[in-house]
């Protein structure tokens, strides 16, 4: 593609650049405590430097590779200034109370008053009332949050095995003990982490472990001396000591500071999405959250009762994770291939997340195979992708936006429109795979006729060796998938007995076995669609699609630009060519449907040359894609295109091919451009729907052919 818009550098490059610096994560370095910050004993000072001479224990169980890590930067530390410290406790469901007091013998006045002095004793709870267990809780699990003002950040103090559930967007920093969110152990040393709990998804939650998780050879009073000196180097030496008296050896220190980035001053930009970070309606009603202004501060929203129970894990939820994790940690002959399927609202994106995470606790990458067009993890929807992952996910989709490795835009939600089209998608994307890291395969949620073909076809066509089966209720939705049941089923394009994806000779090809595992959710909900704002399907892809146009905005604070403000690349219509994957359109009206529309960006192998009009394509191919643009004006006179698109000149000039799907632009792009004088572009009031064929297209799938309709004789 040939564009006349060029930037100073490319943003490939600096993709590969972060990325080759975030393999610095895996090793620690030597940290040494500042002298001044501890006390003046022999004894402590003895103890400074027996602790500045020895290399912190790595908890990472790495397999193949390793990466260091570097610890917090010198400049991070706070200077003398205004800071304020609270103490806040939080009700956490998940551990059960203490001993409960025999108070049979108490008398009336005695048992009032201690009802009052209870409700006056709340620290600032909603409930008049606390019942004996709940208080225990309730003191058994405080946490005590500070606020520096200086930098606008919070120092978090959490006992051993305590569990912090919340609302919000933070950025954690693990400063003493150890952390785990979502399956991945954060330790003292390594790099922050982007916190992500929309009301769109389950609460995240942070489990404190305190400094003995890892088998750490410090004993308590090493352990004490080094937690204070680290609080040391972020807060003036009066508000330490109150904070010193809440520390001990097994506490974990947690630096939180606000996350600002430009996904979330872009979404925050739009009126209906104010409150994308904030509570559900749920948890409004039930009163569940703790205010709490250090918190509050860097944009966290901490959650008590029901609605702090973050992720619920079954037992076979909890086995299949610990069967799949010790599958890669033990002796095999390659790396697993794991594929979860399940239907619709059963829990398959979560269940990858998590165990993406917990496999990052035990090797550099993992490789994630996206087959999922409507609910995609690590693209706009519409996309088969494959990606290599690094860095824990810690947040939904739209939070981690990706390049992937190789992408293919199918250009639909689904794929019963051309299943072919889709297996062969699949197929050229597992040539990709590098075999050297798990594989994690996320499936659609359609399970039943030929969707539940396509799922068999998947597990002979890529080798799988184990298959996570999620289900819900006491009835399976589908058939299970057992090593038994494949001998003998057939699928879309595959029949028994069937090959695989391999090199090797036909004679050669053998009928390879897999593992099943069954995962009964029992998470509120399961099976059922979300109804609330923000949990609809079409939301969640409307999310995705703005999280991936976020990137045209700068990284540095300020206004947003709406899509109109920015320059469009000019591309000839000789150098690419354009074609619709989803119907068929007339040559003569393909401009008109593709304008102010999204298009896939795609590589074709075959030079593309026109002869003065548009070239068009008269079939679907299945080549690469680099991402998407919008379309938003088309020139006849000069023969131009004009394209808006985050993807690096660098990446578009090798682009010739332009694909129109069926992913629409949200409408929220096109009806708040700020800054517009008069009528918005492409929006228009004088529409009429008497038209032929101006209304919405209404597909009945539950309707019966007469063929099959039963007989009343």
């Amino acid at each position: 593609m040939k564009v006349h818009k060029v930037s100073s550098q490319s943003q490939h490059d600096q993709r590969n650049a972060t990325k080759r610096h975030s393999k610095n994560k895996w090793h620690k370095k030597i940290r040494s405590l500042d002298s001044t910050l501890l006390n003046t004993s022999s004894g402590t000072a003895k103890l400074e430097q027996q602790l500045a001479k020895r290399e912190k224990p790595t908890v990472k169980r790495l397999k193949k590779y390793a990466k260091p890590v570097t610890f917090i930067p010198e400049n991070s530390c706070a200077k003398e200034g205004k800071v304020e410290a609270t103490s806040v406790t939080f009700a956490h469901v998940h551990t059960n109370g203490g001993t409960e007091l025999d108070d049979s013998s108490a008398s009336v006045d005695s048992q009032e008053w201690s009802e009052y002095a209870n409700s006056v004793l709340q620290n600032g709870m909603e409930s008049s009332t606390l019942s004996d267990t709940d208080q225990q809780k309730e003191d058994d699990l405080q946490f005590h949050a500070h606020l520096d003002h200086t930098h606008n950040r919070a120092v978090l103090v959490m006992k051993q095995d305590q569990v912090l559930c919340f609302r919000g967007k933070c950025l954690l920093t693990c400063l003493y003990g150890h952390v785990e969110v979502l399956g991945f152990t954060i330790e003292e040393g390594q790099q922050p982490y982007p916190l992500f709990s929309p009301p769109s998804h389950c609460p995240l939650t942070i489990k404190a472990f305190g400094n003995n998780f890892g088998g750490s050879s410090k004993n308590k009073k090493e352990g004490l001396l080094e937690a204070k000196a680290i609080i040391r180097k972020f807060f003036s030496s009066e508000p330490s000591k109150k904070l010193m008296s809440e520390v001990d050896s097994d506490s974990c220190v947690v630096l939180l500071e606000p996350l600002d980035t430009p996904l979330t001053r872009f979404l925050s930009s739009f009126s209906e999405l104010a409150e994308i970070f904030g509570l559900n309606s749920k948890e409004i009603k039930s009163q569940a959250a703790i205010y709490n202004p250090v918190l509050s501060a860097v944009g966290v929203t901490a959650l008590r009762g029901p609605c702090a129970q973050g992720l619920v894990m079954s037992p076979s939820y909890r086995e299949a994770i610990s069967s799949l994790l010790s599958a890669w940690a033990g002796e095999f002959d390659r790396c697993p291939v794991i594929l979860v399927c399940g239907g619709k609202s059963v829990g398959k994106s979560t269940f990858n997340r998590h165990l993406l995470n917990s496999l990052l606790n035990h090797t550099v990458s993992v490789e994630f195979l996206e087959c999922d067009l409507g609910q995609t993890e690590f693209t706009p929807p519409g996309c088969l992708s494959l990606c290599t992952v690094t860095e824990p996910l810690l947040g939904p989709p739209f939070t981690h936006m990706r390049d992937p490795k190789h992408m293919v835009y199918y250009g639909q939600a689904d794929c019963q429109a051309d299943v072919d089209r889709y297996l062969e998608s699949i197929k050229s994307l597992w040539r990709h795979v590098s075999g050297e890291s798990p594989v994690i395969i996320n499936t659609m949620g359609w399970i039943k006729g030929h969707g539940f073909q396509i799922l068999v076809d998947l597990i002979r066509l890529l080798s799988v060796t184990h298959v996570v089966q999620l289900s819900y209720g006491n009835a399976p939705q589908c058939q299970l998938l057992t090593p038994e049941f494949l001998r003998t089923a057939h699928g879309w394009q595959t029949h028994p007995p069937t090959s695989t994806l391999t090199e090797e000779p036909a004679s050669h090809l053998t009928i390879r076995s897999h593992i099943f595992l069954s995962v009964q959710s029992e998470f509120e909900g399961a099976g059922i669609s979300g109804d609330m704002q923000y949990q609809r399907s079409n939301e969640l892809r409307d999310l995705a699609l703005l999280s991936y146009f976020s990137k045209l905005q700068s990284s540095e604070p300020g206004p947003i630009r709406p899509l109109h403000c920015f320059i469009p690349y000019q591309v000839p219509h000789s150098s690419v060519a354009i074609g619709v994957t989803h119907c068929e359109v007339a040559p003569n009206n393909i401009l008109y449907v593709a304008n102010a529309s999204i298009v896939g960006l795609c590589c074709l192998s075959e030079k593309v040359v026109g002869r003065g009009g548009p070239v068009v394509l008269s079939q679907t191919p299945i080549c690469q894609c680099v991402g998407l643009g919008v379309l938003r004006g088309v020139d006849m006179a000069r023969g131009l295109y004009f394209l808006v698109s985050p993807v690096s000149p660098s990446v578009l000039r090798h682009v010739n091919c332009l694909l129109l799907g069926e992913i629409s632009l949200p409408k929220v792009l096109l009806t708040k451009q700020h800054g517009i004088e008069g009528d918005l572009p492409y929006v228009t009031t004088d529409y009429s729907f008497e038209v032929q064929g101006a209304g919405k297209l209404h597909i009945y799938k539950g309707l019966i052919r007469p063929g099959f309709l039963k007989s009343n004789d």
